[in-house]
């Protein structure tokens, strides 16, 4: 492949030479790094992304390049050659431009199976043969470029360092450029054909007729074998480097909604044409408490930390005109799909800023806003740095003496560790901690969702059913679950303060994630 370092080349020829196998094993890297993170999005409208999704990944794409590593070399030592190495690249495509293809097939086969068998089988089967080929690459190159022991040490510590910096450059280009301008299955198809160049150039497989059948019949196969799949149909109506987003009409109660799905997850129901219309439970206890607390401040200022199908702040912009609305929602293409999908309106008056809470929370004014709503939470993909005792003395900055913060937590409440951790941390920065339910319990160990209210002010059920009959019209179901009650429940199972150095959200939801799929 090059010359030894004992031979140094010659000419401006030479010197390409010499730095051909280290492009050779940098592409490679690159394509599997890419590979890697685009894992993620493809498999996530149909197992999520938890903390199972990417252990999964991780694990599967590193026992690829382990297993392909080892044979690789023996391979290399055996029949190591540019004829090898085209093929090698040949295959790599090959099994790259079938992961699209794959990803709508295998999902409804496997459904049956247990939600952790699932991710496990299904990252394996879509992205190990890749990583497993194009693993081989490295050891053959090395192979190649050998001519002398004297410095093996030296040539297969640059080639694996090259490599590595590859992997770095696939990992950086796939988050901040390719899913976001091109889709994950485009950018796949992209890698394929990378590959397929690869293969032509550095197999010089022009040379060997036989070779170049063998890689185009690789090819041709891979192409036919999508082709019965549909692989260009991408399950995404947009997809955005935090989501696939996808949007479908349902019918709810003799009526058509707007279903908002980021991932695996049902995040929204829009009634057209109505933005009063809240779907959700936890949505209409907020409602309810909102109309109490603002009954003489009509122009009050509330802050939304996510955003989604954007139903509350539609809702507050609707029942009270004078009110100042501001929304972070991290992903712009939610927010965009919110108003191209499902019926936020342009000139709304609804302040959006797509950027992380975290990092947004310090640009706001102190001290203004009458309400704080935490809306960021799921029981699969839950922003831990949103959950914190730090954040939550960010957030009461923030709020005027008597303002509110409400948090819609996703638990099984009986045994829930993580809405336990979220009622201590609240308690850990306001006097005043409220649970609040439909039923006024907390004796349901079924997925629900709960809102937590944390103020420096009392607040009481009384007040606030009264404000919904006077301000809604509507027959209250907030019940507030008595502060003995909440007292007991606390303590029948271990609770902690969540902090920024120690925050296991994802341990605490994983078993109800687990449960209910």
């Amino acid at each position: 492949m090059t010359t030894t370092t004992s031979e140094p080349s010659r000419g401006a020829a030479g010197r390409l030479l010499a730095l051909e196998p280290y492009a050779i094993v940098f592409l490679a890297s690159a394509v599997t790094l890419v590979l890697e993170i685009l894992a993620a999005r493809i498999l996530a409208p149909h197992i999520g992304v938890s903390v199972y999704t990417w252990t999964s990944i991780i694990g599967v794409i590193l026992a690829g390049i382990s297993v392909g590593n080892w044979v690789g070399g023996m391979l290399a030592d055996r029949w190591g050659s540019r004829t090898m190495l085209g093929i090698i690249f040949m295959a790599g495509a090959a099994a790259t431009a079938l992961v699209p293809a794959l990803a709508n097939w295998l999902p409804g086969l496997i459904s049956p199976l247990p939600i952790m068998l699932r991710i496990v089988l299904l990252t394996l089967l879509l992205f190990f043969l890749p990583a497993y080929i194009l693993a081989m690459v490295s050891p053959t190159v090395i192979k190649l470029t050998l001519r002398s022991l004297e410095k093996t040490g030296a040539i297969a510590g640059r080639i694996y360092a090259v490599s590595t910096a590859g992997a770095i450059l696939g990992t950086f280009l796939t988050g901040f450029l390719l899913v976001q301008t091109f889709g994950s299955r485009a950018t796949v198809y992209g890698l394929a054909g990378i590959l397929v160049l690869l293969g032509l150039a550095a197999g010089r497989l022009w040379r060997s007729p036989r070779a170049l059948f063998t890689g185009l019949a690789l090819i041709l196969a891979a192409g036919i074998a999508a082709s019965f799949s549909n692989p260009l149909k991408s399950l995404c109506l947009r997809e955005s480097n935090y989501f696939c987003i996808r949007v479908f009409d349902k019918e709810v109660e003799g009526y058509v909604v707007k279903e908002l799905v980021l991932d695996q997850l049902v995040h929204s129901y829009i009634k057209v044409g109505d933005p009063t219309h809240l779907e959700y439970g936890y949505q209409k206890l907020f409602s309810e408490t909102v109309a109490a607390y603002v009954s003489d401040r009509p122009d009050f200022r509330a802050l939304f930390i996510g955003g989604g199908g954007y139903e509350m702040p539609r809702y507050l912009e609707e029942i009270y005109p004078q009110s100042v609305i501001e929304v972070m929602e991290i992903d712009p293409a939610v927010t965009a799909a919110a108003h191209d999908f499902l019926d936020f309106r342009p000139d709304t008056r609804v302040v959006s800023f797509n950027d992380d809470a975290r990092m947004k929370l310090s640009d706001r004014p102190k001290g203004q806003y009458d309400i704080v709503v935490g809306d960021a939470f799921n029981d699969v993909s839950v922003p831990w740095h949103l959950t914190t005792t730090e954040f939550a003395a960010q957030v009461k900055s923030l709020l005027r003496e008597d303002g509110i913060y409400a948090m819609n937590i996703v638990d099984a409440p009986k045994q829930g560790r993580f809405l336990r951790a979220i009622v201590r941390t609240l308690q850990d920065n306001w006097p005043h901690v409220y649970v609040m339910t439909q039923n006024g319990d907390l004796e349901f160990d079924q997925r629900s969702t709960t809102v937590v209210m944390a103020s420096d002010r009392e607040l009481d059920e009384v007040t606030i059913r009264l404000g919904a009959v006077r301000k809604l019209n509507i027959v209250p179901i907030t019940r507030i679950v008595s502060q003995g009650d909440v007292q007991k429940w606390l303590g029948a199972q271990p609770s902690i303060v969540l902090r920024d150095d120690f925050a296991p959200v994802d341990n605490y939801l994983a078993p109800l994630y687990l449960k209910s799929r």
